[in-house]
């Protein structure tokens, strides 16, 4: 005998523990509930639908008809098939055609349209619904009160329990699908569970989540058991439920780090313009203010740098530059360069987005930084093409067209000289040139 009352605080506590809604719990177990009572005492074909009462403990069970127009010699509907029994696909004529969808006018096969036998558990002819409802047309439902019975067989038990398990599953891994939808380009943290080659997978708590090679860090070891934070990529349905990709490699997984740690980007005093990223190695993000008296970068650095290297222990020792935005493209540029000094900026082709940046000699090696990382990065960050000159450079380039011109000039005054018989300049004079060069 169930006690419905029990039954009721059971389904509370099912949906509270699988995140899933009460009605969608109470619906499953009504469609097990009317599956049980199907398999013990109804017959073959009946249309049978639970209905509980979460107050009263009550459970009302129905029958339902189909009204169809009538019925011909050999047993078969006739008239226009409706909606209701079209989509009821259960009493097809044909073994090989059970699951075929059947339109209102049926189903133009091989050897003509299909029939639907009727079943008198299921259907009722225009003239026997109007004899229940004087209102009755084809297509309408015609529902009967039934006895409500409780005490289910063994059989039956295990029928309900199958439905259950089954529906259940389905509307968790629906209820899964729609939190890990709406969070998508999200942080999440999680649990490495297990590596099967070079695929880390990542428990989640309601489902596990795939962090393929291409997402992950170089210097991250992924042990099993250790707690991590992800990026939400891209969430996919399955056979097997909810694929949810994860990244540690996304740029976009720093602007979300920060934005956990710093709760004037979430207020909108702290905007984030931009992120480039070598993960593993360095990243620069690129901030700005929206209100007066709020300095953004401090503001992500935190009090003695605690809320950046929050970030940066996160992210396995990655550097990170803070760089502040600025509308103007030259002195965005010179930003950009950090951590090194910029004397100039120029911006040589504005149509293909190229920019020449100096800076003074003992910031060049700085300017470029390990590898060209600096100016690559800072190159992706504010999407113009650098390069970088010192004054060195400058300097050498200079000469070598005096050197060149020198020459000339010379060239021209010894013929000038065996012309003219003229003697060549005195020492005192060829000094005072180079003293003149030389300050200049």
């Amino acid at each position: 005998m169930i006690d419905i009352k029990q039954f009721i605080s059971a389904i509370k506590q099912i949906a509270e523990e699988k995140g899933i809604s009460e009605d969608n719990v109470m619906e499953t177990v009504e469609a097990a509930l009317a599956a049980a009572y199907k398999r013990d005492y109804g017959k073959k074909g009946q249309i049978i639908k639970v209905k509980l009462d979460p107050d009263t403990g009550g459970m009302k069970i129905t029958q339902t008809h189909f009204v169809v127009e009538g019925m011909d010699e050999e047993g078969y509907i006739t008239g226009p098939l409706p909606q209701s029994v079209a989509e009821d696909r259960t009493d097809l004529m044909e073994p090989g055609q059970r699951g075929a969808p059947v339109p209102a006018d049926g189903v133009a096969g091989a050897e003509g349209p299909l029939k639907v036998k009727f079943n008198p558990e299921k259907h009722l002819t225009l003239a026997e619904a109007k004899e229940r409802k004087k209102s009755a047309k084809v297509g309408d439902e015609i529902v009967q009160t039934l006895e409500p019975k409780s005490d289910f067989g063994r059989i039956a038990a295990q029928t309900a329990k199958q439905v259950v398990i089954q529906r259940l599953r389905e509307a968790e891994r629906a209820s899964v699908l729609a939190e890990f939808k709406s969070r998508e380009h999200a942080l999440v943290s999680g649990v490495v569970q297990r590596r099967e080659g070079p695929l880390v997978f990542v428990d989640l708590g309601k489902t596990n989540g795939l962090l393929p090679a291409m997402e992950q860090m170089p210097h991250d070891h992924y042990r099993i058991g250790q707690r991590l934070r992800f990026l939400v990529v891209r969430v996919d349905e399955n056979a097997r439920g909810p694929m949810i990709l994860l990244s540690r490699a996304n740029p976009d997984l720093v602007t979300e780090l920060f934005r956990m740690e710093v709760p004037e980007i979430d207020a909108g005093s702290v905007q984030v313009k931009g992120v480039a990223r070598e993960p593993g190695s360095r990243s620069k993000i690129a901030v700005t203010s929206t209100e007066e008296g709020v300095d953004p970068i401090g503001s992500l650095v935190g009090q003695r740098g605690v809320r950046v290297q929050t970030v940066i222990n996160e992210l396995s020792g990655e550097k990170i530059d803070i760089i502040l935005w600025d509308g103007d493209v030259e002195r965005f540029i010179a930003n950009a360069m950090s951590p090194a000094k910029v004397m100039n900026v120029k911006l040589t082709d504005e149509e293909n987005r190229v920019a020449l940046v100096e800076v003074a000699d003992d910031q060049f090696s700085l300017a470029i930084g390990k590898g060209g990382q600096n100016v690559r990065l800072a190159s992706k960050l504010t999407g113009w093409k650098i390069d970088v000159r010192s004054p060195r450079e400058n300097l050498t380039h200079n000469e070598d067209t005096a050197a060149d011109a020198g020459e000339a000039g010379a060239d021209a005054d010894d013929t000038g000289a065996g012309e003219s018989g003229a003697e060549p300049a005195a020492e005192g004079d060829t000094g005072k040139d180079a003293a003149e060069t030389s300050e200049a």
